[in-house]
C-alpha cells in the first residue's frame, strides 16, 4: 500500500518536472530574441500568417510583452529559469516522497486555483477545464496525503 502512495507522488514529480521543462524550454526560446526586435517580428506574423499571437495569450503575458526592451526579456528569461526550477526541486522532493514536498505541492497548487476558476468564469474552453482539473487532482491528492499521511510515512521508514 506504501508504494502506491509513492507511485501517485512519483507520477506528480514527473509532472512537475514536465512542466520545469517546458518553461526552461520557454525561456531559453526567449533567449533567442534577446538581441532581436521582438515587435518587428510580432508585426510580421501578424502580417503575413494574419494571426494576432497575443490574442491567445493570457492577460498578465500581453502586459509583460508590451513595451518588450532588452531588460525586460532578461528579468522575463530570469522569472522563467526561477519558476522551472522551483518545479524541479519540488519535482525533487516528490520523487523522493519528502514531506516538505508534499506541502509544497499543495501550496503551489492551491495557489493557482482562484486564478483558474476565474479565467474558467471569464469563458469556458476545454484547456481551462483541463488545467484545473488536473490541478484539483494534485492539490487534493497532497491534501489527502498530507492528512493521512504521518503513518505512512513512518511505516514507510520502517521499509527502507
Amino acid at each position: 500500500m506504501i508504494h502506491n502512495f509513492k507511485g501517485g507522488l512519483r507520477a506528480v514529480s514527473i509532472f512537475e518536472a514536465g512542466k520545469g521543462i517546458l518553461v526552461l524550454s520557454l525561456a531559453l526560446l526567449l533567449s533567442t530574441f534577446v538581441s532581436r526586435d521582438l515587435p518587428g517580428i510580432i508585426a510580421e506574423i501578424k502580417t503575413r500568417w494574419n494571426v494576432d499571437p497575443s490574442s491567445h495569450m493570457p492577460h498578465l503575458a500581453k502586459m509583460l510583452m508590451q513595451d518588450l526592451t532588452g531588460a525586460r526579456l532578461h528579468f522575463l528569461i530570469m522569472l522563467a529559469a526561477i519558476y522551472a526550477l522551483m518545479r524541479f526541486i519540488e519535482a525533487y522532493g516528490l520523487w523522493f516522497a519528502r514531506r516538505w514536498a508534499e506541502w509544497f505541492a499543495l501550496v503551489s497548487g492551491g495557489v493557482y486555483l482562484p486564478i483558474e476558476l476565474y479565467e474558467l468564469a471569464k469563458g469556458f474552453s476545454w484547456l481551462k477545464m483541463g488545467i484545473l482539473t488536473i490541478n484539483l487532482i494534485i492539490v487534493a491528492y497532497m491534501a489527502w496525503l498530507l492528512i493521512r499521511g504521518k503513518s505512512v510515512l513512518k511505516s514507510d521508514e520502517g521499509d527502507a
